[in-house]
This record gives C-alpha cells, sequence and structure tokens, in this order.
C-alpha cells in the first residue's frame, strides 16, 4: 500500500508539473506573437503594414478559437452588469468636466448635429470593444497564468498597453492609467461591456477635446511620427492600421468634425 502510494504520487505531480508548464509555455509563445504583431502593425510603413494588419488578424482570431472556453470567461455576459455600470458613469462625468474646460479653451471640435456624431464615431465604439477584448482577455488572463500574483499581472498587462502608444506623450500615460483601472474592474466584476463603452467614452472624449497637432489626431508609432497638419483637412487619426487608442490592428474611424468623413 505504502509502496505503491509513495510510487504513483510522483507520477501524478510529474504529469500535473508538465501540463502546467506546457500551458505556460504556450501562453508566453502566444504573448509574444500576439504582442509582436501588433508592434510590427503599428511601426510599419504601407504597403507591407496592409499585409501585416491581415496575418496580426488571422494570427489573432486563430489563438482565440484554439484557447476559447466559454462567452462567460471572457465576461462577454449578463452577470454583475448592472453592479459595474458605475464604471460608465465615472467616464461620463470625467468627459464632461473635459468638455468643459475644452469648451472654455476654445479647443472643442465635434461633429455637426447627433446624426453626424454618431456616423463619425461608431466605429471607434466597436474598436474599444475589440481592444478590450485584447487587453483583458488576451493579455491580461494569459499573465495571470504566468506571473506570481494579481497585482504583477495587472501592471505588466497596463505597461505593454501603454507601450504600444509610444511615442505618444498624451495617449501613453492615459492608456497606462486606463489599463490599470480596467484590469481590477475586470478582476472584480468579469464583465467586459461597462469597460468597453467607457472606453469608448474615454476615447470620443480625447478626439473632440484635444486639439489635433496636439495628439497627432491621436497617431501612435510610425503614425505618429510621420504626422504632418492640415490646414484645409485633418486625416483619419491613423496613417496606419493603427487605431486611436491600438496597439494592434484595426481603423477606427474616430474624425474630428463632420469633414473627415468625407472621402
Amino acid at each position: 500500500m505504502m509502496t505503491y502510494v509513495a510510487g504513483d504520487e510522483p507520477t501524478k505531480l510529474t504529469a500535473g508539473s508538465s501540463m502546467a508548464t506546457g500551458r505556460k509555455r504556450r501562453d508566453v509563445l502566444e504573448l509574444g506573437a500576439g504582442y509582436g504583431l501588433v508592434l510590427l502593425v503599428i511601426w510599419t510603413p504601407r504597403p507591407l503594414q496592409t499585409v501585416l494588419f491581415y496575418v496580426a488578424v488571422a494570427a489573432l482570431a486563430a489563438i482565440f478559437w484554439r484557447s476559447f472556453k466559454s462567452w462567460s470567461a471572457m465576461g462577454l455576459r449578463t452577470a454583475n452588469f448592472l453592479r459595474s455600470l458605475w464604471v460608465m458613469g465615472v467616464a461620463m462625468i470625467l468627459a464632461t468636466v473635459a468638455v468643459f474646460l475644452a469648451i472654455r479653451l476654445h479647443t472643442l471640435h465635434v461633429p455637426d448635429g447627433l446624426v453626424l456624431f454618431l456616423k463619425t464615431y461608431w466605429g471607434y465604439a466597436l474598436w474599444s470593444f475589440v481592444q478590450q477584448i485584447l487587453l483583458l482577455d488576451f493579455f491580461l488572463l494569459r499573465l495571470l497564468r504566468l506571473l506570481p500574483g494579481r497585482k504583477s499581472a495587472v501592471a505588466a498587462t497596463a505597461g505593454i498597453f501603454a507601450l504600444a502608444h509610444l511615442p505618444n506623450p498624451i495617449l501613453t500615460p492615459l492608456t497606462l492609467l486606463w489599463g490599470l483601472a480596467a484590469c481590477l474592474v475586470f478582476l472584480r466584476y468579469r464583465n467586459l461591456y461597462p469597460l468597453a463603452m467607457a472606453h469608448a467614452i474615454f476615447g470620443i472624449c480625447i478626439a473632440i477635446t484635444v486639439p489635433g497637432p496636439a495628439s497627432h489626431n491621436m497617431r501612435v508609432g510610425l503614425g505618429y511620427l510621420q504626422y504632418r497638419p492640415s490646414r484645409n483637412r485633418q486625416r483619419s487619426q491613423i496613417d496606419q492600421i493603427v487605431s486611436t487608442q491600438a496597439w494592434v490592428i484595426a481603423e477606427a474611424p474616430t474624425r474630428r468634425c463632420w469633414r473627415h468623413a468625407r472621402p
């Protein structure tokens, strides 16, 4: 009896350890590949950037498909939605204060009318949702398995999120703060919807309150360095296929006034 237990227990531990090691190795590879593709998209000039964009989309979609467990595990659920809705309320209050200050400083620039506003920013609202999935479901959940504690995982996730917004001096510190807050709220409530809405509010607020020359139309990476202001028409917030707060893949149509929506 004792001989059986003594011989069997190490086998179980070895098997469990082997599975854990394999899981960690896979997490490291997925994180490295995903983040590496994000940075390549941000810092690569066209036309090669377009190719990398589709490669990154396909790679991230494949990783999500392979690791998918349930919608609930991703935070796409109704549980705790109302309890975490205060996050959107805080975002609205802060955005209101920012708009008031922009009015006083004469830097506010919004589309003319609700319809044009929605046409201009609906795409960015969807992109905010995608960003939260990448931030929380792709990076945070894997770093939680790799790092020794929640605090280190949250700090690392927020850090790589902010680093992807370099060299923009406005977006980099703001995304660091938002990354920390979003990770902590997600770990408490495990509901992604209010965070996506708050993200959209913050991003649109920056777009309409900060002058284009100051934020380089909210571009990051190579797009920030290549920014050239125009008197007649500000271009989309991105030269690259990268959104305002994007460390990844997509073109967020957050133009600064209705004229920018014209082809």
